[in-house]
């Protein structure tokens, strides 16, 4: 057997320049097998190398790197799985491309898979076929009559499963044959063995369709808004709300740490503001009210626009405490935002709301 050096994988951290050196030289001359110089592409990427410039310095190409990389992770598994000394002895040698489709099965799976691989002398193909079986079957809670959890058990339940499906005699044949090549189990092989006798076809149940919706309006995504906190609040309040960047196509929020957060339709007043944060308070607190009625709103305010106009409500700070107001004329007051929309709660009938029908939006 072809005896590797140690693991490396847990030494972590970044390689001395000596070593990268080293690595480079040892990829170059492509000195050792595919195993070691998986694990010195893997080091070298660590070290904060690029794939392309890994393949500049060796001559890996990205895609032989991403592959023997893969692959030795999956070789070292199986080694850690006790695979047998031939398994390990082929694999170090050999078959980069073949544990490469390995690499979703558990450690355990992954070593029987790869000795019925060897076995049977499969290729790259149909190791594809194996790892997708051997995963499927795994999803079972409680494995089916007469198969077990062996790989060779789990392409015999697959080729079962397609056979008892096919009306073509020659298709279900080969189907049957194929699942009698590779079961392992005597109670597999007699699950399969019946279907020579059982010539009924099982109807296929077609699989559901996707639940697929396409947003088509901007008012389907809402947008997500900060919230500062509810009246009275003070101007460093403000300040200390984070600036929300936003991640296309869903408007995705990434954040770290304690902030409440509101979500809005896609109105065009709210996807205008360029930094919207909103401040919860009582409709009493409005300037220029008319209605005597009390609710809480919710005000959005956009810290960008802080340049004083004629028609519109800002937010300031007098006597350290937050307010807003209405400026006949340009102010030295320092305006802390824009008012962009006051949110009234939703009511299923709002009475007093109705009298003023100026007062609805479009």
């Amino acid at each position: 057997m072809t005896e590797l050096p140690a693991n490396p994988a847990n030494s972590g951290g970044k390689e001395s320049s000596e070593a990268i050196e080293e690595l480079l030289r040892s990829l170059r001359q492509k000195q050792g097998n595919w195993v070691e110089w998986g694990r010195a592409c893997a080091k070298l990427q660590k070290s904060g190398y690029s794939s392309q410039a890994i393949f500049e310095a060796t001559g890996f190409e990205p895609v032989q790197q991403n592959q023997i990389i893969v692959g030795a992770q999956v070789y070292d598994s199986i080694e850690k799985a006790e695979a047998p000394p031939e398994v390990r002895s082929h694999y170090a040698q050999r078959g980069s491309d073949v544990l490469y489709e390995l690499r979703l099965l558990t450690q355990a799976e992954r070593a029987a898979a790869a000795e019925l691989i060897l076995l049977h002398r499969l290729d790259v193909d149909e190791a594809k076929e194996v790892a997708k079986a051997v995963k499927e079957f795994s999803r079972f809670r409680t494995l089916p009559t007469g198969f077990s959890n062996h790989p060779g058990d789990a392409i015999a339940y697959q080729c079962w499963k397609l056979a008892r499906q096919k009306n073509d005699l020659q298709e279900r044949s080969r189907l049957i044959a194929k699942g009698l090549r590779f079961a392992h189990t005597a109670t597999a092989r007699e699950q399969i063995e019946q279907l020579l006798v059982d010539f009924t076809a099982v109807s296929k149940r077609p699989a559901p369709r996707l639940p697929f919706y396409r947003l088509e309006a901007e008012e389907e995504l809402p947008r997500l808004v900060p919230v500062v906190g509810e009246m009275p609040l003070k101007a460093d309040d403000i300040k200390a709300v984070p600036l929300v960047e936003e991640l296309e196509p869903f408007r995705m929020v990434k954040f770290a740490g304690e902030q409440a957060w509101v979500p809005l339709p896609g109105w065009q007043v709210v996807l205008g503001t360029t930094d919207p944060i909103a401040i919860l308070c009582t409709s009493d607190r409005l300037p220029n009210q008319t209605d005597s009625s009390k609710e809480q709103v919710l005000v959005i305010v956009d810290r960008a626009q802080r340049e004083w106009d004629a028609n519109s409500y800002f937010v300031v700070e007098q006597s350290g405490q937050l307010e807003f107001q209405w400026f006949d004329s340009a102010t030295e007051t320092p305006l802390l935002g824009r008012i962009v929309l006051v949110l009234r709660p939703k009511r299923i009938v709002d009475e007093e709301l109705t009298k003023d029908s100026w007062q609805i939006d479009e």
